[in-house]
């Protein structure tokens, strides 16, 4: 097997280029062995198969909650709408209790859904790969599910290094 060249960029660059992917945003949710609830927000989410259904995230090997994200069984991706930009924010910065006074309910795993998100996803956490300074956790979903009024609501979209909408959906 042949290895990859020497990149030939520089670390901006290379932030540069991939900030041109449109993705959308998401926080991945979960509870400690305790009881305390845990959510980071994300934008590395994919779909990998639709059977059985996977979908995949990564999350940084020095980031504070990769131990609870690495040892439970099961964790939520809330997948935002593009009033939710505060609450991308709090799980993106917010330091101490990220879900102080947000509003959600416990979904059949008893793990958190973020009220208000567009979809959630309800994943039992099958593997995890670590590459380069992340690690990609592929989730088997067990349970899903979409907001009563998604065909009107406008997702959350993270462009260039910044929060966009897409307008109204028609």
């Amino acid at each position: 097997m042949t290895r990859a060249k020497t990149p030939n960029f520089d670390p901006t660059a290379f932030r540069a280029a991939l900030g041109q992917f449109a993705t959308g945003v998401t926080v991945i949710t979960t509870r400690t062995e305790s009881g305390q609830l845990i959510g980071i927000t994300a934008s590395s989410f994919n779909s990998v198969s639709l059977n059985p259904p996977l979908v995949l995230w990564s999350l940084a090997t020095k980031s504070a909650s990769m131990p609870v994200f690495r040892a439970n069984s099961h964790y939520v991706v809330n997948v935002l709408a593009s009033s939710q930009i505060d609450l991308c924010r709090r799980f993106a910065t917010v330091k101490g209790d990220r879900f102080a006074g947000v509003s959600h309910a416990a979904g059949d795993t008893g793990m958190p859904v973020l009220d208000g998100a567009l979809a959630w996803f309800e994943c039992h956490n099958r593997s995890r790969y670590d590459e380069g300074d992340h690690v990609i956790f592929v989730g088997e979903v067990e349970r899903c599910g979409v907001r009563e009024d998604v065909t009107q609501t406008a997702p959350l979209v993270f462009h260039a290094g910044g929060f966009h909408t897409l307008g109204t959906l028609e």
